[in-house]
């Protein structure tokens, strides 16, 4: 049994030792969001570059106690504007990964996805829930319970090799782990009436393949039998994943949301949340998060920046 966050907190204490990422933060204009930003910042793990009205920062900062003494600040009167040259310091190389900040996540995004200026890549972009549920000897990375509603199989393919670049970007221990991709559905065999099984099956091929790489895959699985030993034991599924998968690839947003939140909500879990495929990875976070996810959500997309600078011509974030 593990204790509550001790995943994030190895995960936080090793990103600490890390040169901190210089980032982007968009609109960090509550205090929640700023409180963030400066507690990341105190602990390394990111160099932020706040965007927003200075004033307004500047003030909310005096108003809670909130030391950003030192910290740069890039003028943007409203928020879609802040998202627009959050965006363009990325371009211009003064930040290596992107924060969301207390605009709405669609504002932010659709600077990201805009294709003239935007920070478009040729893989599709996609979101991760890192979750550390208690009891559960490794995190889970969910995909994608926020981005893409009704992913094509297309679609699909990067949503799935965005999380596998994900999940080896986040092993930074000694021993490397296998990473095990479940592609979740309600049920562990093909059903031509239930699409999401056809489509499971196809990810599967594509990987053996190789148009999906760096990963073990099987589907279609129920997310009783790809993260219970016991359960594939019980209906007698031979497979390398099922039982101890690392990765959980949801049919739809729709199934990816209830099943995350289940888990922060019903089994005390944390939810860190990052989003891949484009240029630089792009931290996530919501009113609602702890502190510790916070700091969690910046430790991963330290990890990826990390990864992106030590891989030649490979887009992982």
């Amino acid at each position: 049994m593990t204790a509550p966050h001790e995943k994030y907190r190895r995960l936080i204490d090793y990103c600490s030792n890390l040169p901190p990422t210089p980032t982007a933060v968009a609109w960090p204009c509550d205090q929640s969001a700023l409180e963030g930003v400066a507690d990341a910042a105190k602990s390394g793990l990111i160099a932020p570059i706040l965007v927003g009205p200075r004033e307004r920062i500047e003030a909310l900062a005096a108003q809670y106690g909130i030391d950003i003494a030192g910290l740069p600040i890039e003028e943007a009167p409203y928020s879609q504007a802040a998202a627009g040259r959050a965006v363009e310091l990325v371009r211009e190389g003064r930040a290596e990964a992107l924060m969301k900040g207390s605009l709405h996540t669609d504002e932010l995004m659709s600077a990201v996805v805009r294709r003239e200026t935007g920070l478009r890549t040729a893989r599709r972009v996609s979101h991760c829930f890192v979750m550390d549920v208690p009891g559960h000897a490794d995190a889970l990375i969910i995909t994608d319970a926020a981005v893409n509603i009704a992913p094509t199989l297309a679609e699909k393919m990067d949503i799935t090799q965005n999380a596998i670049d994900l999940a080896h970007a986040l092993q930074v221990g000694p021993e490397k782990k296998e990473v095990r991709v479940a592609i979740l559905s309600a049920m562990e065999t093909v059903n031509p009436a239930v699409p999401s099984t056809i489509e499971a099956a196809a990810l599967c091929k594509m990987a053996d393949r190789r148009q999906i790489t760096g990963a073990v895959l099987d589907g279609p699985l129920a997310l009783d039998n790809a993260i219970s030993l016991e359960a594939a034991q019980i209906k007698k599924i031979d497979s390398p994943v099922a039982g101890r998968a690392n990765v959980l690839v949801v049919p739809d947003l729709e199934a990816g949301n209830m099943l995350a939140k289940s888990l922060s909500f019903l089994a005390g879990a944390d939810a860190a949340g990052i989003v891949l495929g484009a240029r630089v990875p792009i931290i996530l976070t919501s009113r609602a998060d702890s502190l510790t996810t916070r700091m969690a959500s910046c430790a991963v997309a330290t990890l990826v920046a990390k990864a992106r600078r030590e891989s030649t011509g490979k887009v992982i974030g």
